[in-house]
Order: C-alpha cells, then sequence, then structure tokens
C-alpha cells in the first residue's frame, strides 16, 4: 500500500485534470423511500416549460442518454426550425407522460419517473442558419490542455439532448422516439449513457458518490441567487436571456491504480474525507476549508496540490464556478487494454461563460492536480443552451431557440 508520507514525497503532478470531486449537482430524491415508492416515481413530472430549461437546475435523476447530432447536408434556418419545434413539442409530450404525433408506442410514455429533455445548439449550427454574427463569443471548443487526450468520436456537434430520467425504459423509450423524430434533419454524432443513485436511495440533499467513492457534488449552487451567478445568462440579446452554457467532457478514470492506494492517500489526494465528504480540516461535508491548517510535523492540513485547492475559486476571481451535473458511465473492459475497468464520468457542467468559469479552473487543473495521476479527459464539446419555452406567452420562445432562428 502506499502510505500518505510516500505518497506526499512522491507526488509531484503536472497533468490534465478535471473537476472529478465535487462535480455534480446534488441527487436529491423526488419520490419517498418507502414502499409503494416505485408506484409514486412512476407519475412524477419535470414541468416542460419555464423560464429556463429543465435539466439543469432539475435535481439529479438516475439515468442520461447525452446525444449529439449532426445536420444533414442541405438543412436550413427553415429546416432546423421545423425540427426544432417538432422537438420541443414531442420533449413537451414525452416529459408530461402524453403520447406524442405519430408514436406506435403510447404505452411506453405513461411513466414520466422525471423525465427531462434539455436542448442545446453547437456552434456549426450558428453558420448553417446564417447567424454567425450572432453567435456567442464563448461559444467555441475549450482550448487544449496539456494532457488532454481528446478522441474525435466524442468532440463538438451540431445539436445534443440532454435526456434524464429515475426510469431506464422511459429513458431508452424517449430518446429513441426523439432520435427517429429528427431523422430526417440531424444524424446521431455520439451517445454518452451515464448513471448515478437511483431515487431513493439517498437522503434528501445527500450528495451522490462517483466511482472513485467520493461525495461528488458539494460545491455547486444551492440557493436561487447562486444559480443566477453561475449558471444563466443575464446580459446579451433577448434570445439568449435564461440560457445557459453547456461543458461535456468525458474523463476516463483508472479505477486499477486508484485502487493501489491506501484510503489515506486517496483523501489527500482529493482534500476531502472519503465518508463523510468533510474537507480535511472539518467534520462534515459543508464545513469551511481551512487552507492554512498544518499538522503535527508542518505539513498542510489540505495539500495545496489536491483536487479541492486547485479547483476552488478565489477572491480575485470568485466568478470561477460552475453547476456541475455529472454521471458515472461503466462499460465493458477494452480487450485491446490490459484495464480490468472502461470507467469515467460524463462530466456536464453549466455556467453563463465558459472562457470566465470552466477554462480557468480546467487551466489550473491541468497545471497542477494531484488526481491527474488517474484521469484522462477524451472528450469535449460546448454548447449554447437556449431559454425554456412558454407557448402562452407571445414574449417567449414557443419552441427552443424561436427567438434566435426568427426570420
Amino acid at each position: 500500500m502506499v502510505t500518505r508520507r510516500g505518497f506526499l514525497a512522491g507526488a509531484s503532478i503536472f497533468a490534465g485534470a478535471s473537476a472529478v470531486t465535487a462535480c455534480s449537482s446534488p441527487a436529491t430524491p423526488q419520490g419517498a423511500a418507502s414502499e409503494g415508492a416505485s408506484t409514486s416515481l412512476k407519475g412524477q413530472v419535470v414541468a416542460f416549460d419555464g423560464r429556463h430549461q429543465a435539466g439543469i437546475d432539475t435535481p439529479h435523476q438516475a439515468h442520461l442518454n447525452l446525444v449529439a447530432f449532426s445536420l444533414r447536408a442541405g438543412v436550413d434556418r427553415a429546416g432546423i426550425r421545423r425540427l426544432l419545434r417538432l422537438w420541443t413539442e414531442d420533449a413537451r409530450a414525452l416529459c408530461a407522460g402524453q403520447t406524442p404525433l405519430g408514436s406506435l408506442e403510447p404505452e411506453l410514455a405513461t411513466a414520466p419517473a422525471n423525465l427531462s429533455i434539455t436542448c442545446g445548439f453547437g456552434s456549426r449550427l450558428f453558420d448553417v442558419a446564417g447567424l454567425a454574427s450572432q453567435r456567442p463569443e464563448w461559444l467555441h471548443p475549450i482550448p487544449a490542455f496539456y494532457r488532454d487526450q481528446l478522441r474525435e468520436e466524442w468532440g463538438e456537434a451540431d445539436l445534443v439532448l440532454q435526456i434524464c430520467c429515475d426510469d431506464a425504459l422511459t429513458l431508452s423509450h424517449a430518446t429513441r422516439h426523439m432520435i427517429r423524430a429528427g431523422v430526417d434533419y440531424a444524424a446521431t454524432r455520439w451517445v454518452q449513457q451515464g448513471f448515478v443513485n437511483a431515487n431513493g436511495v439517498l437522503a434528501k440533499d445527500e450528495t451522490p458518490r462517483n466511482l472513485f467513492g467520493q461525495k461528488d457534488g458539494t460545491i455547486n449552487p444551492r440557493s436561487d441567487q447562486e444559480f443566477q451567478d453561475v449558471a444563466w445568462i443575464k446580459e446579451g440579446p433577448e434570445w439568449a436571456i435564461d440560457g445557459s452554457c453547456m461543458v461535456v467532457r468525458r474523463i476516463a478514470m483508472n479505477l486499477d491504480t486508484w485502487e493501489e492506494l491506501d484510503r489515506g492517500s486517496r483523501e489527500v489526494s482529493v482534500g476531502r474525507t472519503l465518508d463523510t465528504g468533510a474537507p480535511l480540516t472539518g467534520t462534515a461535508e459543508f464545513d469551511a476549508a481551512d487552507f492554512t491548517a498544518t499538522d503535527s510535523v508542518g505539513l498542510p492540513v489540505i495539500d495545496p496540490a489536491s483536487h479541492m485547492a486547485r479547483s476552488r475559486a478565489s477572491e480575485d476571481h470568485p466568478e470561477q464556478k460552475i453547476l456541475r451535473r455529472v454521471f458515472n458511465y461503466d462499460l465493458p473492459p477494452d480487450p485491446t487494454s490490459e484495464q480490468l475497468s472502461n470507467a469515467g464520468l460524463v462530466f456536464i457542467c453549466f455556467q453563463k461563460n465558459p472562457d470566465l468559469q470552466f477554462t480557468p479552473i480546467q487551466q489550473r487543473l491541468d497545471e497542477q492536480d494531484r488526481l491527474n495521476q488517474w484521469i484522462s479527459h477524451i472528450g469535449s464539446a460546448v454548447f449554447f443552451i437556449p431559454p425554456g419555452t412558454n407557448p402562452e406567452d407571445s414574449s417567449a420562445d414557443e419552441f427552443w431557440g424561436a427567438r434566435l432562428l426568427a426570420d
């Protein structure tokens, strides 16, 4: 086993990193963990229409299908409008437990189970729609980092649908329907599937864990004001107000080598205890960390190179915060690899402007983070998330991006 002393003496890691710890919103159960909970879950609905799209500040559902699309040749702005009108109408029905027009499987739509469908636009969509001059300045690929091992198959796309649900069958049906409904306009580019703790497993407000065993989502915004400060666009053209930006990073986690560490060394890497998620200077998960505290031999209690220390916002840059909404993935081992696992994170985060929020955080982690020894970024994409919809309000979008795409 690697001792804490040996770990601290031997580890000087400068690598490409990720927000792995404290990296997803809390999975607040949406149904009671009691007898009959499955029955109550069946009818639970996340409101589709509203000021913001659902699936951003919505408590975590258990399952994720993140589907990216490429616009087909010949599709123009009018075609994009038709696609988004169709998708919005069908998503609204599915999220309400209703059968979309043209569906042949009405029985599969009756249990929404907190289904949410969130739509985002990639950079190229603005070009195809003849709206390049309207593209947000931040809507571009995240700059390459030293340790990135990005793969083209997980790269940028024209459109994305984040489909989340507490029931795997409902999720599968909704995903299949949305892909099928848009097939004349958009081809599937990639699908990233993920999971967190199922509804009812965690106590209210308990933070879920990632596959390293860490509490994952401790420092997310929680109050309405914190969400306003971090996630929602408040300045710019009217069609962007109350929208957001989604950054997707696919992060491979080497469970084999992580499991070679003793428990103390794992906690030093993160800066938090594994059992409670408390900072190493505290006793409870949400205790404020003391980064100046030292132990009996003069070493910092929270290692300055720990993930917690490197990812925190400074007093000089309080805007460097993000809303993490992260899911685990666990696939069959690659037969060409000696690793016993093929696991990691579908790291999704929301913010107003990644140039000012995500990228500076990631740059610090790229320069130094003890977790870099066990993680690799293998995918990256950025999307503009238009505001929510309200077909009853003429000043709001009837469908996703309606005001942006108007003639």
